[in-house]
């Protein structure tokens, strides 16, 4: 089957380097769907617009906040952009698979673009794409975009890595599942909202003493502010990054209390944060708020409004109020906000921390799927696969005595060392 190659240079000011951006296009695939291939993520923008608009994605999937993140945090790590376009025989898109090269050590990864600032990774699919792509046929055409990916030198890669993948995209099956899969150890959490009557919702999903220990502490912390309490839905733009400003001290300062990874000390994360609160396309989903007692915001957060659901991205507060709960009363006050909207999800996104799970009714689970394509690459997914079990065993595992707990601690970071 011919492939036709187009080729366009480009100089980058930002990096300082010649970059080649290619396009391919593959006449037909198993599925009957035509092919194109970006590297320029520019190049597809007027498709990926017109698609979201009415395509079964999530959020993080929106062109904005991923050409942001490529900008501030994917392109410093020399990351490729592999955008595949699926076009209908009318050259109507189908579907678009937002994906990315990324080297480690002597490993080119495929993966999913901007997907460590992407709590759920998946397809932007057309409301009809079942019609062009039956079930259990993406296996066949998935073969053919890897085939086609691979035409091109520049694009090859050892192995497929995609992680955090929901089962379903909006309201479809996700296609992604007709691979081999492996479940997550962690999936992402919803709590289905009332049209109305926050009171009776609250009510049931705690105990009295439980409640009453949450009025008990709300008001002690409406004392430390001479008694107020102040949700603030921030509007204006400089009071907007002054909030994320200070939103990412204070999740940096709780990095620093708990010991672990500071994610803003890598170049480009703090600035993507400030440049999507910035995006003007961006405004009718970013949603930033904080809760303030006496003029000191006690707690931030970060919130995204998309199709009738909101997503808390990130929130935190300041240790020193930390005894009277503000986190959690923050986000008591971002759901009152969301019901106000007549929002029917509020998404709390991946992670099984103890808060989330008293509030969903919903549990979404997350799937991973790894493949090879050299021999590099198959030691490289042994590799990911074998963490992947370590982990799976470490984490229900609570039995295990303190000696063989330390040894598998141990494995895992080797493991993650070498190979993450």
């Amino acid at each position: 089957m011919a492939l036709g190659l187009g080729f366009q240079a480009e100089h980058s000011l930002a990096a300082g380097l010649a970059k080649t951006f290619v396009t391919l296009e593959h006449p037909m695939t198993t599925a009957n769907i035509a092919l194109q291939i970006f590297t320029d993520m520019e190049a597809v923008e007027a498709q990926w617009r017109t698609l979201e608009q009415h395509a079964d994605c999530t959020v993080f999937q929106l062109f904005d906040w991923q050409m942001e993140w490529y900008r501030h945090i994917g392109s410093k790590e020399k990351l490729i952009p592999v955008i595949v376009l699926g076009l209908d025989d009318t050259g109507v898109a189908v579907f678009i698979l937002p994906l990315a090269i990324e080297r480690h050590g002597l490993i080119r990864r495929l993966v999913w673009l901007g997907s460590e600032l992407c709590d759920y990774n998946s397809p932007i699919l057309a409301i009809n794409f079942s019609d062009h792509v039956k079930p259990g046929q993406f296996g066949r055409l998935w073969k053919d975009i890897i085939r086609t990916i691979q035409d091109y030198p520049q694009l090859r890669f050892d192995a497929v890595e995609f992680y955090n993948m929901p089962s379903v995209v909006g309201s479809q099956p996700n296609p992604f599942l007709d691979l081999p899969v492996l479940l997550a150890n962690c999936g992402g959490h919803v709590a289905t909202l009332p049209e109305a009557n926050w009171d009776r919702f609250y009510a049931s999903k705690f105990s009295n003493s439980t409640l009453h220990t949450h009025r008990r502490k709300a008001k002690n912390l409406a004392k430390q502010g001479g008694g107020a309490i102040r949700f603030v839905d921030v509007q204006e733009q400089a009071e907007i990054e002054c909030t994320i400003t200070k939103l990412i001290e204070q999740k940096r300062s709780s990095y620093a209390r708990m010991g672990v990874h500071d994610v803003f000390a890598r170049p480009g994360f703090r600035e993507f944060y400030l440049a999507i609160v910035a995006n003007p396309r961006l405004c009718e989903v970013i949603h930033v708020t904080r809760l303030d007692v006496a003029g000191i915001p006690v707690a931030t957060g970060l919130g995204l409004r998309f199709n009738s659901s909101y997503s808390l991205v990130m929130s935190s507060y300041e240790d020193e109020f930390a005894k009277y709960s503000p986190g959690r009363q923050h986000i008591q006050e971002m759901m009152q906000y969301a019901i106000g909207q007549k929002m029917q999800k509020f998404d709390f996104t991946i992670g099984d921390e103890p808060y989330k799970l008293a509030w969903s009714d919903i549990n979404l689970p997350l799937f991973f799927h790894f493949d090879s394509r050299t021999l590099r690459g198959r030691i490289v997914t042994a590799a990911r696969m074998a963490i992947h079990y370590v982990d799976t065993w470490y984490n229900q595992t609570t039995l295990l005595k303190p000696p063989l707990r330390q040894v598998l601690r141990k494995t895992r970071r080797s493991l993650r060392r070498m190979f993450i």
